[in-house]
């Protein structure tokens, strides 16, 4: 089943509860919420207290839960990844190279109640991922730099997300595939077609006036996989 996770990022943070409540009517399936500290990347983002604060906005107009997709791009991980937990987060994704204890890591995760997944940026190998496939359940390749919103797709990607889906199904495990950056209708289907299940969309969808057109057009893009 293919998941659509709108990056909050990309929203009118003025108007952020409205912004996730929306996008949600329009069919996400998830909402992404990137962190980053200005440290291990160059941006400041959100923190725990505004993961709070859009949690209630996280359901669908029948009261379903609508689960809550946190990116933590800091350094150190686990302190927050805590706080996160506490705020609603429900899936919790890092990088292991911000983090020494990588398998420690995850089980704090874990710990809080929340479904974990490691994260790899475009020039970061897979390596080490073998030895942690049974601790998680969500592997995120960055399909660009991460930092910044809007840009565009890096096409070595596509390799790793084989790569990546050969060691899930070899595995045996129940891992989603997650990518972000740079997606949008014209490549979803590419995408997929390489082994990725959940796409993760900013501008593509926010920088938009119709958000269920957008979600719309992936999701039949998706439909001919």
């Amino acid at each position: 089943m293919f998941t659509i996770a709108p990056s909050v990022l990309s929203a009118d943070f003025a108007n952020l509860g409205a912004e996730v409540t929306s996008v949600i009517g329009a069919g996400a399936d998830w909402i992404h919420f990137d962190v980053m500290d200005n440290h291990y990347v160059p941006n400041l983002t959100m923190g725990p207290a505004i993961a709070k604060a859009i949690k209630p906005y996280c359901v669908t107009t029948n009261g379903s839960s609508v689960p809550l997709d946190v990116h933590l791009m800091v350094q150190p991980v686990d302190e927050l990844a805590v706080a996160f937990a506490k705020a609603g987060a429900d899936l919790i994704t890092f990088h292991p190279d911000a983090e020494r204890h990588v398998d420690r890591t995850l089980q704090v995760i874990k710990d809080q109640g929340c479904k974990a997944g490691l994260v790899f940026n475009p020039a970061v190998p897979l390596d080490g991922l073998e030895w942690v496939l049974d601790k998680i359940d969500i592997i995120l390749l960055m399909s660009v730099n991460p930092g910044f919103g809007g840009q565009s797709f890096i096409d070595s990607t596509y390799r790793k997300i084989e790569k990546a889906k050969r060691l899930i199904e070899d595995s045996g495990r129940d891992i989603r595939l997650e990518v972000d950056g740079g997606i949008k209708p014209s490549n979803i289907a590419l995408v997929a077609n390489a082994g990725a299940d959940t796409f993760v969309a900013g501008s593509a969808i926010f920088d938009q006036p119709d958000y269920k057109a957008v979600i719309d057009d992936m999701r039949s893009r998706l439909a001919m996989c």
